[in-house]
């Protein structure tokens, strides 16, 4: 019973005027490492729609004129993230003798947007469920430590909020995490964080199709998760760019606002997700892959931010 209530009290505090992003996710990697998870069905699907929710309503702060600026400014740092990685990833993984569809899961999740990229390529490719676990774990365990050291680095070097914007749209895989390293920088990072981070995710659609092709077996047909709620923010960023004069601004404003709580008690229930078990069932191979992948798209991306913007 103490447990729930703790839980409780530390979400009205991640409401507060106090909390933050960050503190929502070590919060909940504090509650699950010490007196554990009292929801722990709160931490699977509603976690992820919670998520999915509150991204696509984030479009309704957002004009359509910044989704196609922040869009074309990055398509050159999206492709060479997306394609760089998933060919690194393949040689690397067979250096550290990673199995091959771990290897491409990690890959593909650090190339795209993480767990969503995991969730939509496994059943493409046919993985296991440790497959997926292990994958899953080793993407979670870093965007945890870039949701707390990207917004340390970017005031080091002094970044603007939209170099730091797309820094972190390229360079942190999951949406969730972009989203609270650009919330916690400030300034325009969020805008430009997300809109980027989004036309990153589509690449997520042809990348399912192609390996569900390639792995498919005689007279079956693959699963390919769409992302749905891509579509559903360019939705809300048409209305605030064409519906303003109708609805009031103050309404699309208060949708943000509930967008952005949304993204904080996701980014607490993720930090409670996490467990030694799901620790112990990393391993240092896919963890090892994971992170020199990560540590070089991450610092070949900081250099294109710093040299050309």
């Amino acid at each position: 019973m103490w447990q729930k209530a703790i839980f409780f009290l530390l979400i009205i505090f991640i409401l507060s005027p106090w909390g933050s992003p960050v503190y929502a996710l070590a919060l909940g990697l504090a509650m699950a490492l010490t007196i554990g998870n009292p929801f722990p069905s709160l931490t699977g699907k509603p976690a992820k729609y919670l998520l999915q929710i509150s991204v696509a309503m984030l479009g309704f702060g957002i004009d359509l004129s910044s989704v196609y600026r922040a869009g074309k400014d990055g398509i050159g740092f999206i492709l060479f993230v997306v394609l760089g990685a998933l060919t690194l990833g393949y040689v690397m993984g067979k250096a550290l003798k990673v199995s091959p569809r771990v290897r491409t899961l990690v890959s593909s999740g650090t190339a795209i947007c993480g767990g969503s990229a995991i969730a939509a390529i496994g059943p493409a490719i046919k993985a296991e469920n440790d497959e997926m676990t292990v994958s899953l774990g080793t993407i979670f365990i870093l965007n945890a430590i870039a949701l707390f050291i990207f917004p340390i680095i970017g005031h080091s070097l002094e970044l603007s909020p939209q170099q730091f914007g797309l820094w972190a749209a390229v360079a942190i895989q999951d949406t969730s995490s972009v989203v609270g390293a650009a919330t916690a920088y400030g300034g325009d990072s969020l805008a430009i964080a997300t809109t980027v981070k989004l036309a990153r995710t589509l690449f997520i659609i042809p990348l399912a199709i192609a390996l569900a092709f390639y792995h498919r077996e005689e007279g079956s047909k693959s699963k390919v998760t769409l992302p749905w709620f891509i579509f559903f923010f360019l939705g809300a960023a048409a209305v605030r760019t064409y519906g303003s004069s109708m609805i009031y601004p103050s309404l699309l404003d208060s949708f943000v606002n509930l967008a952005k709580a949304g993204l904080a008690v996701t980014l607490f229930l993720i930090g409670l997700s996490l467990s030694l078990a799901t620790l112990r069932s990393v391993g240092w191979r896919p963890f090892a892959l994971g992170t020199i992948l990560w540590l070089i798209v991450a610092s070949a991306a900081l250099f294109g931010v710093l040299r050309f913007l």
